[in-house]
Order: C-alpha cells, then structure tokens, then sequence
C-alpha cells in the first residue's frame, strides 16, 4: 500500500498526528509525507523512527520537504 499525505501549510503538532495516525491505519507499507517547515521535518522523521518505520529519503525543494517512509 502507498500513500501520501500532503502537511502543508499545517502547524505542529497536525503533520505528526495526520502522519502517526496513516501508519497506524497502514501497518506497513510506503508512505511520504509532506511538509513546509523544518520543524514539521524533524518532528515527522523522529516520530516515525520511533514507530518503527524507515526513513527512506527526505528531499527539499524551495522551503518544502518530502519525507518518505517505508515499513515492512
């Protein structure tokens, strides 16, 4: 399963809660996240570490972040 959840434009903490929140429903699978703050990378990266998931790639492009993350 893949999935994508576009974060943008949210304040912290709804990026982590929309993302934790698609991993719990998930299980496993390939997820990417997106987001336009530092913060909201950082804080997305750890949460997801901590769940058990695979920081895949994080790339930036002009101030936004694309986080994928992969399980399973």
């Amino acid at each position: 399963m893949e999935k994508t959840i576009d974060a943008r434009g949210l304040s912290c903490p709804q990026p982590v809660l929309d993302t934790l929140s698609a991993i719990a429903a998930m299980g496993s699978g390939k997820l990417t996240v997106l987001v336009d703050t530092e913060a909201s990378k950082e804080n997305v990266s750890r949460a997801v570490a901590a769940k058990g998931w695979r920081l895949d790639a994080v790339a930036e492009d002009g101030g936004e972040y694309r986080i994928d993350i992969s399980k399973g």
